[in-house]
């Protein structure tokens, strides 16, 4: 990866969560990329990797900060309750990937 570019780097992140993880809604599989909040978590996530604090913990902290809004904007939900759990490893894992190779 070796990416020293900040933001190539936040574009690649945000292209593997997009394509990675997903909201579960009735048992629908909507994609971050798809959803367009792939880059939003992306900007959002990427100062712990920086400064090399990715943890579980730190990770459901930002995700519980993020909010979309369903019902044409009548309602918001943090991001967090919308993924179910191996999507919020996946999430992880691709943080701490990023994290040994930068």
């Amino acid at each position: 990866m070796a990416k020293t570019n900040t933001a190539e780097l936040l574009e690649a992140l945000a292209s593997e969560i997009g394509e990675n993880v997903y909201i579960d809604i009735a048992k629908w599989h909507l994609y971050l990329s798809d959803a367009k909040l792939h880059t939003v978590v992306a900007e959002q996530l990427y100062p712990l990797i920086t400064s090399n604090a990715v943890n579980e913990d730190r990770v459901t902290k930002v995700l519980e900060s993020i909010p979309v809004k369903i019902g044409g904007g009548r309602r918001e939900l943090p991001l967090i309750d919308l993924l179910p759990l191996q999507c919020q490893v996946n999430i992880v894992d691709i943080l701490e990937k990023y994290q040994r190779e930068i």
